[in-house]
């Protein structure tokens, strides 16, 4: 029940009482939960309290509303287990069949079209230096959860471009070039909110929060090969992490 003399906000442990309730299968997906005015009168608080409460899991991807029916339970995100991550996440040389993806588009661009790929590769925008840019989506039961973009030299897979058309599997791809495997990355994680190409291709509206994974992978000789720029749908997705000393 709700403590009112805790020094927690009582929005704050109505919102903890319906977390535990979904997290404990009391509340299942899609399941119509009370109505505020029920709210209300189960917990003896008042209704701007209970409506702060429902805004923040609404607006937190827990719950979801439809006009003139209700408040409901939300999908539980995916979960996103990096406990062995290693940088490589949706990286298209290192996965398996990289033309499976679902492919946006997939066409070379000029270093001086993108002065950040300059700097992340070490080349002059002078030099005229092509990069493969391959965008595509990750989804799970026809649900979006990451829009994901791919920055791959050309120098070093010039017929990358052609092989990805044609769904050429990553050994294909890879053959004679040991040299360029994937061997070790750096990534960052921050998060951001989408605009509007992110909206559009997450089919979410612009300003909502997301989850943003840099990564820049490099071969075992040492080169940056492939930069990959991974962005999830806060309120379809929750990393997990599990660290071992």
């Amino acid at each position: 029940m709700i403590n009112r003399y805790s020094s927690v906000p009582m929005y704050t442990q109505l919102k903890n009482i319906i977390l535990e309730k979904i997290e404990s299968g009391e509340y299942p997906e899609n399941y119509k939960i009370p109505s505020e005015q029920e709210l209300c009168e189960i917990y003896n608080i008042s209704r701007p309290t209970v409506r702060q409460a429902i805004s923040e899991l609404t607006s937190n991807g827990y719950l979801y509303k439809e006009k003139g029916k209700g408040t409901f339970v939300a999908k539980r995100k995916k979960i996103i287990d990096i406990k062995e991550y290693t940088g490589f996440t949706d990286s298209v040389l290192d996965s398996p069949n990289p033309g499976q993806k679902n492919i946006i588009s997939c066409k070379a661009v000029k270093v001086g079209e993108n002065p950040r790929l300059g700097e992340i590769f070490g080349v002059s925008p002078a030099s005229g230096a092509e990069f493969a840019e391959i965008r595509y989506s990750v989804m799970q039961n026809d649900e979006i959860f990451s829009y994901n973009t791919s920055y791959i030299p050309r120098s070093y897979f010039p017929d990358i471009i052609e092989d990805i058309k044609a769904k050429k599997p990553s050994y294909d791809i890879l053959k004679g070039k040991y040299p360029l495997l994937p061997f070790k990355s750096k990534s960052t994680l921050e998060i951001i909110y989408s605009d509007q190409t992110d909206s559009h291709f997450l089919q979410v509206q612009t300003g909502q929060a997301l989850i943003k994974i840099e990564s820049l992978i490099y071969a075992k000789a040492g080169q940056a090969i492939e930069y990959v720029i991974c962005k999830y749908r806060a309120d379809k997705c929750r990393l997990s992490f599990d660290n071992v000393k």
